[in-house]
Order: structure tokens, then C-alpha cells, then sequence
């Protein structure tokens, strides 16, 4: 079976020093944590991703429409559902709500698919939002988090496009691990008569797991080493190392071929 590994593509010289230097910036502005800074180098941005100029038209707007899209760059005058929830960090989500907020703008905004700009848009951003974001972390358009500050994402992760990361509980993705298109990871349960009684869990995956297409891993999993999720598969167990499971609910249904030196059983699996 042919090996068929990513090629390397790049912008051109210009595109490139724009494209560093913008990120450099932000990066270099959002280290001030103050969530009024932020708001208004957000808002900033914003103004000139979507308008082409860094604030608001000196003259009134002439419409409604208008005057809402651009009174809706400011994070301040924007709400995220996350930040409804009754067991919100109110703090530490005030210091991450406007780099969430550039975040989904920024995706949706005629740049938003630029993939060569956007892996490290988004890897910047994380590093500020995350509880931890390693090296190498590439994440595609469309993936949105609850808090941010209870996820953690290890090294060369991949998170593929429209991927939902509920980290009210807590989320590790662990080292070498990928996150397929439209795949759910939860951190939090519901009691089953009183949907406002919330039960929070850590869910850890990986390292070298797989959650494929549309699966879903339910609050306080871990998919072990090498384990994977099939697609539209839900996971509401603990996956074994190296086993792939698939259905509703997921079951194993084959364990992967294991080279030698992965049959040591390591001190922690003992």
C-alpha cells in the first residue's frame, strides 16, 4: 500500500513576510493579558480583515446592518455560549474571550481558508487560549472550544476542520494524536433528570490516537496509546491501547498490529 506523505507548499516571498509579521504582532499584543487590550486589538483587526481599515467609519453608518457588523467586531459587545455557563472561570475566560472571539471571526472571514496562513493564526492564538499547546500543533478551520483554559494539546497533534473540543471539564490530547473532521470530544455530563446539574471529567486522548469522522468521545474516556474511534462511532468507554472500536456505543471491533518493541508493557500499564 503506497505511502502517500503531505507535500510542502508556500506563499510567495511578499505573501510570507505579511503573513509573519501580522502573526508576530498579535502575538507580541495579545502576551498583554488585560481583556480590554485585547478587545480593542481584536476589534482592530477585525476592522480591517472585514472593512480594510482599523476602525469604525467617521461618518455614521448608513444602516442598521452595518452598524450592528461593526459595533460586533468588538468582543465586548459580542456573548460566546460558554461564558452562560454557571461553572465559567468568569477570569480566566475574560482574558480568552477576545482571542476566541478573532478566532471564529478570523475563520470566517475571507481569509479564513487561507490554509498556510491559518495553521499558524490559530496555533499563535492557541498558545495564548489553551492550558498548554506544543510544538508542531496544526489546526484546521471551524474548530471551537468551551473555555480553553481546561484543554491541553501535546505536541504534533492535528485537530481537522469543524471539530468541537468541550473542555468545561478538562481535555489532554496527548503526543501525536488526530482529531478528524466534525469529531466531538466532551468533558461534561448532564444528570439525567435536571439538565442544569453538570458533572465535569477529565477526557484524555492518546498519545498516537485517533478520533475519525463525526465520532464522538463522551466525558471522562481516555483512548489509550495507538487507540482509535471509528466514524460516527461513540465512544462511552474506556478505548484500549492500541484497540480500534466503532458503533453506538463503540466496541471493539480489531486491535491494531503491534511492532515488537510495542509489545513491552510499559510501568504505568503494569
Amino acid at each position: 500500500m503506497p505511502r502517500y506523505d503531505y507535500r510542502v507548499l508556500k506563499p510567495t516571498p511578499a505573501a510570507e513576510r505579511v503573513f509573519v509579521e501580522w502573526i508576530e504582532k498579535l502575538n507580541e499584543e495579545f502576551t498583554n493579558h488585560d481583556s480590554e487590550h485585547r478587545s480593542n486589538i481584536v476589534r482592530d483587526a477585525l476592522h480591517q480583515l472585514y472593512l480594510g481599515r482599523s476602525d469604525a467609519p467617521r461618518e455614521p453608518a448608513t444602516g442598521l446592518a452595518q452598524q450592528a457588523l461593526i459595533h460586533s467586531f468588538d468582543p465586548r459587545n459580542a456573548t460566546l455560549e460558554p461564558e452562560y455557563y454557571g461553572d465559567v472561570d468568569a477570569v480566566k475566560y475574560a482574558e480568552r474571550k477576545p482571542l476566541i472571539w478573532f478566532w471564529m471571526m478570523y475563520d470566517r472571514s475571507p481569509v479564513g481558508l487561507n490554509h498556510v496562513l491559518g495553521y499558524r493564526m490559530r496555533h499563535m492564538l492557541a498558545r495564548h487560549v489553551f492550558k498548554h499547546c506544543g510544538k508542531n500543533v496544526k489546526i484546521f478551520h471551524g474548530v471551537e472550544v468551551s473555555f480553553g483554559y481546561n484543554l491541553t494539546v501535546e505536541d504534533n497533534c492535528t485537530i481537522h476542520k469543524y471539530v468541537l473540543l468541550d473542555d468545561r471539564g478538562e481535555i489532554i490530547i496527548h503526543e501525536g494524536s488526530s482529531i478528524s473532521d466534525y469529531a466531538n470530544v466532551y468533558s461534561h455530563a448532564h444528570d439525567l433528570n435536571d439538565g442544569m446539574i453538570v458533572t465535569d471529567h477529565k477526557t484524555e486522548i492518546g498519545p498516537k490516537a485517533r478520533v475519525t469522522y463525526h465520532a464522538t468521545v463522551l466525558s471522562g474516556v481516555r483512548v489509550g496509546e495507538h487507540g482509535m474511534v471509528g466514524s460516527l462511532g461513540v465512544a462511552s468507554k474506556d478505548v484500549a491501547p492500541f484497540h480500534i472500536v466503532g458503533g453506538i456505543p463503540a466496541k471493539p471491533i480489531k486491535v491494531k498490529s503491534i511492532a515488537p518493541e510495542e509489545l513491552q508493557v510499559k510501568p504505568e500499564q503494569k
